[in-house]
C-alpha cells in the first residue's frame, strides 16, 4: 500500500466521481481543494488530509484514511475514507431536491407523464375518427 496517491486516482478509487477523467476535469475546474487549497490532478495525497469535493448545490468533505490508486469495492469504502461533510450541506441538498420540481415552469423541459398522454391523445389519428383504410381508398381512384 502506497504513503502517496495521486488526487484524480484516489476521487475515482474511493467512488467519489464514476471516471478518473470526470475527477481529473473537478481538478481542473477548481472544484476539488485538499486542505482549502485548489489542487491539479497530479496533486499528491497523503493519509490524514481533508479532501472537499464541490458538487453543486453541496460540498462534500471526505477525510483520507488509505492512499489508494486502484478502484475497490463498495463494502471497502469505509476503510478508504471517512465522510465529515457538515450536516447543513445534507439539508441543502435535501432543499434543493424539494424545491427542484415545484419551480419549473410550465411548459419548459421534458413533459410529465400526464403532459405526454395528452400529447398522444392529440397526435393519435384513431382519437378523431381518421382510419387508414379510407384515406387509401381516396388515392386509388386517380
Amino acid at each position: 500500500m502506497a504513503d502517496t496517491a495521486r488526487i484524480d486516482k484516489w476521487l475515482w478509487a474511493a467512488r467519489i466521481f464514476k471516471t478518473r477523467s470526470i475527477a481529473a476535469d473537478a481538478c481542473k475546474n477548481s472544484r476539488v481543494t485538499i486542505n482549502g487549497v485548489n489542487v491539479k490532478p497530479s496533486h499528491m495525497v497523503k493519509a490524514g488530509e481533508t479532501v472537499s469535493v464541490k458538487k453543486p448545490p453541496v460540498i462534500y468533505s471526505f477525510r483520507i484514511l488509505q492512499c489508494i490508486e486502484q478502484r475497490v469495492g463498495a463494502k471497502l469504502i469505509p476503510n478508504i475514507y471517512e465522510n465529515v461533510t457538515d450536516p447543513k450541506q445534507y439539508e441543502i441538498l435535501e432543499m434543493s431536491r424539494i424545491s427542484g420540481f415545484v419551480d419549473r415552469a410550465r411548459g419548459t423541459g421534458r413533459p410529465t407523464k400526464k403532459e405526454r398522454r395528452s400529447l398522444d391523445a392529440f397526435i393519435d389519428p384513431a382519437l378523431f375518427g381518421f382510419d387508414d383504410d379510407d384515406d387509401n381508398e381516396d388515392y386509388d381512384n386517380y
